[in-house]
């Protein structure tokens, strides 16, 4: 299985998140990526490879433009405001505002999903980078490779088509699937991260062409919150072609993998051609930030699992914090797919 990935992933690196009322070390860093390399190639598992630039038309494909040029703007508008460190909002309006904010404060406010994803210097250049290593995934699989790993930093998956957070800018998978549109009729998302994908669910709610199906922590107890509900199934033409199945503290393998084949089969009926998986490996049992019970083993055969829907298939990377076990986790769906049950 060939992967893409980015020199630039490094570049998006804060100082610290806000996390359960503390600022705290980020979950999410840089040596995620480093550790997830190592892996690949103490495995062998095949070629890595760097994005083209695809430019910022896929990106638009997704995100509005407005919201693309703040993300490009931000930092450089908070020094200028004569603020330092990291930017990070600490305020929002509890409702719909008509005027278009000005100040990097109100900006702030108004694109942030949450607080717990800061802006740095160079977070723009990590974010776009990784959209493009998204974009090379997919035009791989248009050329014919049968699977494909992009392994993107920052993850993408609660990024919306105006807003961010959840350590996310840019939704990779959905940029992906956009670009998969032009050679493929219906796309599956299929998103198995702990966290609910609830920016892609938003871009693609009202859409038939883009089956979308995820597994993760009850809303009431895990974040977004919002979002995730087994009642959200589509709206106008999308009716239908969203799925979501909650599941409650403690999960192991053997609830998960029934919500999975599920999940499987209702994409098979929607007639889907080609499949973009959401890979988050925080369903680990050991996560410092989910609680489901999944071990290092059941990742391959989760791997294995997916490859039963017998079709072209990206892997997107999105969430794993569980720093000793992630490469390996994550190889092992890799694996998995590619070859027999780890």
């Amino acid at each position: 299985m060939r992967t893409v990935h980015s020199r630039y992933y490094h570049h998006h690196d804060p100082a610290f998140e806000f996390h359960a009322g503390e600022l705290v070390p980020p979950f999410e860093n840089p040596r995620r990526a480093e550790i997830i390399l190592e892996s690949l190639q103490a495995r062998r598992l095949g070629d890595i490879i760097e994005p083209r630039d695809f430019g910022r038309a896929p990106l638009e494909a997704i995100h509005k433009i407005s919201y693309l040029q703040f993300l490009q703007d931000a930092y450089t508008d908070w020094r200028q405001a004569g603020y330092s460190g990291d930017a990070i909002p600490w305020f929002w309006p509890n409702r719909v505002v008509e005027r278009t904010p000005r100040s990097i404060a109100a900006k702030l406010g108004s694109y942030a999903r949450a607080g717990d994803t800061p802006i740095t210097e160079s977070s723009w250049l990590a974010a776009y980078w990784s959209a493009q290593v998204a974009v090379e995934g997919a035009q791989q699989i248009i050329d014919g490779q049968r699977a494909a790993f992009a392994l993107c930093r920052p993850p993408g998956h609660h990024a919306s088509r105006a807003a961010y957070g959840g350590y996310c800018f840019l939704n990779n998978a959905a940029i992906a699937a956009a670009h998969l549109r032009s050679r493929f009729g219906k796309v599956g998302i299929i998103d198995i991260d702990f966290h609910h994908g609830d920016g892609t669910q938003e871009i693609f709610y009202e859409r038939d062409d883009i089956f979308v199906g995820s597994i993760h922590g009850e809303p009431e107890r895990s974040f977004p919150s919002f979002s995730g509900y087994a009642d959200e199934c589509g709206a106008g033409d999308g009716q239908g072609a969203n799925l979501n199945i909650p599941l409650p503290e403690n999960t192991g393998y053997r609830d998960w993998i029934q919500a999975l084949q599920r999940i499987l089969q209702t994409a098979k009926d929607h007639g889907i051609d080609v499949l973009v998986v959401s890979l988050g490996v925080d369903t680990f049992e050991n996560d410092p930030i989910s609680f489901f019970r999944l071990t290092t083993k059941d990742f391959g055969n989760i791997g294995h699992t997916l490859s039963t829907l017998n079709k072209p298939s990206l892997f997107v990377l999105e969430g794993g914090y569980a720093m000793k076990d992630l490469g390996e986790n994550v190889v092992n769906v890799l694996d998995g797919f590619e070859a027999i049950p780890v």
